[in-house]
């Protein structure tokens, strides 16, 4: 399947508890991150929103016709948003539903192609008992479905609305069309018809992804003396309140992350040094280098307003597409942080990323599923640690603030 200006529908499929809506939430940050109109219709909420959360195993019973009914006219309110939402300007969507009859994709096979869009199986496949058990007990049973219910009450339901959808389910075939089918969480892979950049780019993302929990801590480095004299860019030292920051870091990293973390820097002095002070090895990475400046490199804000006013004002109106005569705009930095995105997504161990503000603020929009064009107005203060907590379905924050404290901890003076 090239790549065309048609859209493109992914339409997940499988048993329950076999991780789809993670997958499925995982592509849409992906994609938005990466700039695409994207949104996942999720049957499941669906039902919630329409039919009440507490429905029996029973009314997934695919002998119940009047549970079939239902779930049928959800399904389609469903799709028709879905179509709806690409007609009006959308680029990408994500059909989440368990999809698990022939007959029921091919009817939405067909109404997608009756709009002209591509359509995608991703298919999630799970034939290992204990991955099966984890999710149930992790997320389905904790699910909106059985919100006040007894963790093995609920436990045994939900195992009897599996073998009610694993008693009609019918695996894709490839006489259905484009397909990726995922199984045992990623181990393997299996293509069929997929072509072009973009669905190539996907796969390769797809082949990172895990569900081990572990944290990524993200933190600028210690105040360098460009930051102290309001100067962006360049590759200065640490001050000496920057120095104090890095050993305080090290302590921190010692007491709450452990001696397994990870550690990422960019190839420039200030973010080196403040790794240095945690005595763990480091991967520098050259595309967690700051956004590039251009001319504008080792200025204050207040010389280029004085100086290139035109150049002041279009960052101004623009600041996540303006770039830097020469240099960079965060929609570029987006760009270059994408294999960093792969390799955060396939660690298995505690991440710890010490960088720069731009770069930063570009992650911390990936890992909390913020619009790009946000990204330049996420507050990453200097000596300041952001702890993030993938979960099933999102991502926790919490923030520690550390001594000392900087002369300029926001970067007010660095730009607005």
């Amino acid at each position: 399947m090239a790549d065309s200006t048609r859209k493109l529908a992914f339409v997940m499929v499988g048993l329950p508890a076999r991780g789809k809506t993670f997958i499925a939430r995982k592509i849409a940050r992906y994609l938005s991150w990466l700039g695409h109109r994207t949104m996942v219709f999720n049957v499941g909420s669906y039902r919630r929103e329409r039919l009440g959360s507490r429905q029996h195993h029973s009314f997934f019973d695919p002998r119940n016709d009047a549970g079939q009914a239902a779930r049928r006219d959800v399904a389609l309110a469903a799709l028709d948003d879905m179509l709806s939402f690409l007609r009006e300007g959308g680029d990408i969507a994500i059909y989440d539903a368990t999809n698990n009859t022939r007959e029921r994709r091919a009817l939405v096979r067909a109404r997608c192609e009756d709009e002209g869009l591509e359509v995608v199986f991703v298919e999630s496949i799970c034939n290992d008992p204990a991955l099966v058990e984890e999710n149930i007990r992790a997320n389905k049973a904790r699910s909106p479905d059985y919100e006040g219910v007894p963790e093995e009450e609920a436990v045994r339901d939900f195992r009897m609305r599996i073998a009610h959808y694993e008693s009609a389910y019918e695996e894709v075939g490839e006489d259905e069309g484009h397909f990726v089918k995922i199984i045992d969480v990623g181990r393997t892979l299996v293509l069929h018809r997929i072509e072009g950049y973009l669905l190539a780019r996907v796969v390769h993302y797809l082949l990172n992804l895990h569900v081990q929990p572990r944290s990524v801590w993200l933190t600028r480095h210690g105040e360098s003396e460009f930051n102290v004299l309001g100067r962006i860019g360049g590759d200065s030292p640490l001050s000496e309140a920057g120095r104090g920051y890095a050993r305080t870091l090290a302590g921190v990293a010692r007491e709450r992350i452990g001696p397994d973390v990870v550690v990422w820097t960019s190839t420039l002095r200030r973010t080196i040094e403040t790794a240095e002070a945690l005595g763990l090895p480091t991967r520098a990475w050259r595309a967690l280098d700051e956004i590039d400046a251009g001319v504008c490199d080792a200025m204050t804000y207040e010389e280029i307003a004085d100086g290139m006013p035109q150049e002041y004002e279009a960052r101004q109106a623009d600041k996540f597409r303006y770039r830097y005569p020469r240099g960079e705009s965060y929609q570029d930095v987006i760009q270059r942080l994408e294999p960093v995105i792969f390799e955060l997504e396939r660690e298995r161990r505690p991440v710890l990323v010490i960088g720069h503000q731009a770069v930063l603020r570009a992650l911390y929009a990936y890992m909390m599923d913020r619009p790009p064009n946000e990204c330049p107005y996420v507050s990453i203060p200097l000596h300041t640690i952001l702890e993030l907590e993938p979960t099933a379905y999102g991502c926790d924050e919490r923030r520690i603030d550390l001594p000392p404290t900087p002369v300029d901890p926001e970067g007010f003076r660095q730009g607005p």
